[in-house]
């Protein structure tokens, strides 16, 4: 069958058996096709006709395409269906490919890795995940390759499933041989990660520190905390080798591995989130009328990611749990600074996922714009922080880089308002690139330039009847009658010879019309470069923007609780290590604003001793609220 096949079909065959379980998208011409069993998916899934083409004595086989430009519409439907899906490109100008054009895949995509703004929860992370077994033991890494996060830990193989539950996968890579050990530990899952089998070498330790060591570009790996962490590194080194081989290209955002703790957090398993409703109401499983609903009072993204972190992971350290509380309380007692740093945190972009698409050339002009914009607001957090003056604040605001670097490279290169687009001549500052601006004055200015020439030319000749013309044809010419010949300079060159008069070139009008028929393949060439450039130097800063990010965020979360308690008038609890908890007038977050203001909710009074009282007993009838009251005293629980 192999010998039967066209040009094409055996192309798209070998390009097919390097991406086994995995829809390829191939790209031919203004569409991207699929084949087969791929095209069979790729209708059901997306809603497109599926057709048949015929290839020569290979028979017919099935055909579902759409569009190049709608890729971003179709794309995103696939990958949510949990199909990996790989975007196959032509690698050059079909006009001048001698025989098939050249083709290769460029990108993978999978529900764990993706940098499609459709795909992503711009409230929650997209991690994906990769878990190693041997001995009762377990490496554990996830990524996030929008925003960056990265992180590895050692736990025993028996709470793979608790740490997973927190950190809700989208993806998990494991070992072809151990996929029956793992989907043991993983069973009731809530969040259902896609599930990708690979081979088994991929997962060895010293094949993961040299894919770590080779990225991160260090000589060992004691600064991350993990050198003698095998199992972690053989887990983080699966998942880098797994995201640089979808990417295709280098990832500059992963900039650090960090060992996650899971003990430093109180674990949460599925039933407890659930009956809790921490994330999604037990009724519809949304997030109204859960707990994250009553408290993101977050005005950013980030912050919004780091807070659905934070009441999932509950802290144990009495002293982190201390300065978080301190923190919120001084920007609550600070009314009008809350305010106006809740205006100015509205302010801030994601700069998680923009500096993610600027490092992997993703990123439109605009899109750098917003961040200059974002990073333009640094310092007014840090004047308002110190105006607050509490410790923890203040140790934020002195952390806290305003890379005025960045901006006054944005600022130098771009416009205020660029197109999303390259190409067009309205990215980029005039007085930038002296070249740029020559072929986007000779395309904006053409008619000007003609005129001026022609005037030039009038006076330096003395023919006052010469005119400058263009013809599809012939091009740019200089025409002169024949009355006037004896005054035709000797650099003119004959180009046409008319009834009535002749049409001349010269070096100058030659060199002009080069330029200007040419502007725009050269202004999208010189833009593409630029643009380039620019996006190269502001990912040499990614750290630094990375961390301005995460201390954006928490500040971010603790003013949302800062303005949670004031909406709701709650209260500062004392916390310390005792066993003892005493509520007094207790309400249910969740049950009180789900009543309203018309109805007050009728607070109730907890005291619970492990020495004296460490059991109560819940009585009443159906719908007295037994479950109301133990949810509010659960909830009220030393986190």
């Amino acid at each position: 069958m192999k010998d039967k096949q066209t040009p094409l079909l055996k192309q798209y065959n070998q390009i097919k058996e390097k991406y086994p379980e995995t829809i390829l998208l191939y790209r031919l011409g203004d569409f991207y096709e699929t084949f087969g069993d791929d095209a069979i998916t790729t209708s059901k899934v997306c809603g497109i006709v599926l057709t048949k083409r015929n290839h020569g004595a290979a028979g017919d086989l099935p055909l579902a395409g759409f569009p190049y430009h709608q890729l971003d519409a179709y794309l995103p439907k696939l990958v949510r269906a949990g199909h990996r899906v790989a975007v196959c490109e032509q690698l050059e100008d079909p006009k001048f490919a001698r025989g098939i054009v050249k083709r290769d895949v460029v990108e993978v995509v999978t529900p764990g890795v993706s940098l499609y703004d459709k795909l992503l929860d711009t409230k929650k992370n997209n991690y994906v995940a990769s878990v190693v077994l041997e001995k009762g033991s377990a490496g554990l890494a996830a990524c996030d390759i929008s925003t960056g996060e990265f992180l590895t830990c050692e736990i025993p193989a028996v709470s793979v499933g608790e740490v997973l539950e927190s950190l809700c996968p989208a993806e998990l890579v494991i070992s072809k041989t151990q996929k029956d050990e793992i989907n043991t530990l993983i069973l009731g899952l809530s969040s259902n990660p896609a599930i990708t089998k690979l081979e088994e070498w991929i997962f060895g330790e010293s094949f993961g520190r040299e894919v770590l060591l080779r990225h991160f570009k260090t000589q060992n790996l004691k600064g991350f905390g993990i050198d003698g962490l095998n199992l972690a590194i053989a887990a983080a080194g699966a998942i880098l080798h797994y995201i640089l081989e979808t990417q295709k290209s280098q990832v500059q955002q992963i900039s650090r591995l960090t060992l996650y703790n899971p003990s430093e957090y109180m674990p949460l398993d599925y039933a407890t989130r659930r009956n809790l409703e921490i994330l999604y109401s037990f009724s519809d499983n949304t997030a109204q009328s859960s707990l994250i609903s009553i408290l993101d009072k977050t005005s950013t993204a980030m912050g919004g990611r780091l807070l659905k972190k934070w009441i999932t992971r509950p802290l144990l350290n009495l002293d982190k749990i201390q300065s978080r509380l301190d923190a919120v309380e001084a920007i609550l007692n600070n009314n009008g600074k809350r305010e106006v740093l809740r205006k100015i945190l509205s302010d801030i972009s994601d700069l998680e996922r923009l500096i993610s698409k600027v490092c992997t050339g993703r990123a439109n002009p605009r899109e750098v714009v917003v961040l200059k914009q974002s990073l333009l607001q640094i310092p007014k957090i840090k004047e308002i922080l110190r105006e607050i003056n509490h410790p923890s604040l203040t140790s934020l605001a002195s952390k806290l880089n305003p890379l005025v670097i960045i901006i006054d490279l944005i600022e130098t290169a771009l416009v205020e308002e660029p197109s999303v687009q390259l190409g067009a001549g309205s990215v980029f500052r005039p007085k930038y690139d002296a070249e740029l601006d020559s072929y986007v004055e000779a395309k904006y200015s053409g008619k000007s330039w003609i005129s001026n020439y022609q005037e030039d030319e009038r006076r330096k000749t003395g023919i006052t009847s010469l005119k400058v013309g263009f013809t599809s044809v012939f091009g740019y010419y200089i025409e002169v009658t024949n009355l006037h010949s004896s005054k035709v300079p000797d650099e003119y060159q004959r180009k046409q010879t008319l009834t009535n008069a002749e049409r001349y070139t010269t070096k100058e009008l030659k060199e002009y019309e080069s330029k200007i028929l040419g502007a725009e393949e050269k202004i999208n060439e010189l833009e593409q470069r630029l643009f380039a450039e620019l996006r190269s130097k502001i990912a040499l800063q990614t750290e630094a923007i990375q961390e301005d990010a995460y201390l954006i965020s928490s500040l971010d979360c603790l003013t949302a609780f800062a303005q949670a308690s004031h909406e709701y008038s709650y209260c500062k609890p004392v916390i310390d290590n005792s066993t003892v908890i005493e509520i007094h007038d207790g309400r249910h977050p969740v049950v009180e604003r789900l009543l309203g203001i018309e109805k007050k909710f009728t607070p109730n009074s907890t005291l619970m001793d492990s020495n004296s009282g460490q059991v109560h007993i819940i009585t009443g009838p159906n719908m007295s609220c037994k479950s109301c009251y133990l949810n509010h005293a659960t909830c009220a629980k030393p986190h």
